[in-house]
């Protein structure tokens, strides 16, 4: 496992983070793996290197930070052996509170994250959208005190417009505030609207990127006939890639699957082999519900494409509705 900076910041994280969404001690999704289900796919995990990894307090609704808290209790001897990051923005109740990026929700929320995940700070503390509702004055100056609080070590975004992102940045900064050192992005070979923008502003800024969905929900990783039990009740795909521009996917996809038949490895490892060699990203966060999901990950890493192959995987990509900032 090879290991970088997150952005310009001198932490070091594994290439690959491991999403904690398919993780849960509650039933959530048809998919979700409880502790006993998760417990092998995450010993692999760190058996091969992997010491980031990325969960959300809406995932399960609690349900993942409490299982990837006693996870990695159990696969790590000190809590400073792996980087643990977390969101805040999403609904966690019925009240017009429990939401959002104002000073009270995330002030509870960073104390019920650490409470669910059994730690007294994560390592990355991200917004999980843009709070439309919320001046972003009052949500980076509550994100700082929370640094200051020793709660959370670095600050990180999710999916939003490059304008949101400058803007927050430059709030942080004129301020004295802590700015964003991450951008967890909507970002893969079938979606690539974030080069325009949001990757040269990561790179201008010193910003690690972290893509979530890099192999558009296992659509780049199987044949265009397979189903799974996440693709068969997952809208929140459909709502991804289900577009005028199937035909353009359809032959991104092939195109995948024509390179990984050359080299003799699966189409995840080229799909993420691609990822990985873009100049912004830092680590994609891969889900995995089999053991062949987070070796082929790592084995991701260390593959190496021609540029003859990369030619041959962007070439079918044709521009697409911005999708994953809501």
């Amino acid at each position: 496992m090879d290991y970088a900076r997150l952005g310009s910041t001198g932490l070091k994280v594994s290439r690959i983070c491991l999403g904690m969404m398919s993780y849960s001690s509650r039933p959530w999704r048809e998919w979700t793996l409880d502790y006993e289900g998760a417990e092998p796919i995450v010993r692999r995990a760190v058996e091969l290197g992997v010491t980031f990894f990325d969960t959300a307090d809406m995932y399960s609704v609690g349900g993942s930070e409490e299982v990837t808290g006693k996870l990695l209790d159990t696969f790590f001897g000190r809590r400073d052996d792996y980087v643990l990051a977390t969101k805040v923005y999403n609904p966690m109740g019925e009240g017009p509170n429990d939401r959002g990026l104002s000073r009270k929700h995330i002030m509870a929320s960073i104390d019920d994250s650490l409470r669910r995940l059994g730690t007294d700070h994560v390592d990355l503390y991200q917004i999980h959208r843009w709070d439309y509702d919320t001046p972003i004055e009052e949500t980076m100056s509550a994100l700082h005190d929370v640094v200051k609080a020793g709660k959370a070590r670095y600050l990180g975004a999710s999916s939003m417009w490059a304008w949101q992102f400058a803007r927050a940045q430059e709030v942080a900064r004129a301020n004295g505030w802590t700015p964003f050192v991450a951008m967890q992005n909507h970002y893969n070979l079938l979606y690539r609207e974030e080069e325009r923008e949001m990757l040269p502003l990561c790179l201008d800024e010193g910003v690690g990127v972290i893509p979530w969905s890099p192999l558009a929900r296992g659509l780049l990783a199987r044949a265009r006939t397979d189903a799974t039990a996440r693709s068969g009740s997952d809208q929140y795909a459909r709502e991804l890639y289900q577009s005028a521009t199937g035909a353009a996917d359809a032959a991104v996809v092939d195109a995948v699957a024509a390179v990984a038949t050359a080299r003799g490895v699966p189409a995840a490892q080229v799909a993420l082999a691609w990822l990985l060699r873009q100049p912004a990203v830092t680590a994609p966060i891969v889900g995995a519900t089999k053991l062949p999901h987070i070796e082929d990950a790592v084995a991701a890493a260390d593959l190496e494409l021609t540029d003859e192959e990369v030619a041959t995987l962007e070439a079918p990509y044709v521009p697409h509705a911005v999708a994953g900032h809501a």
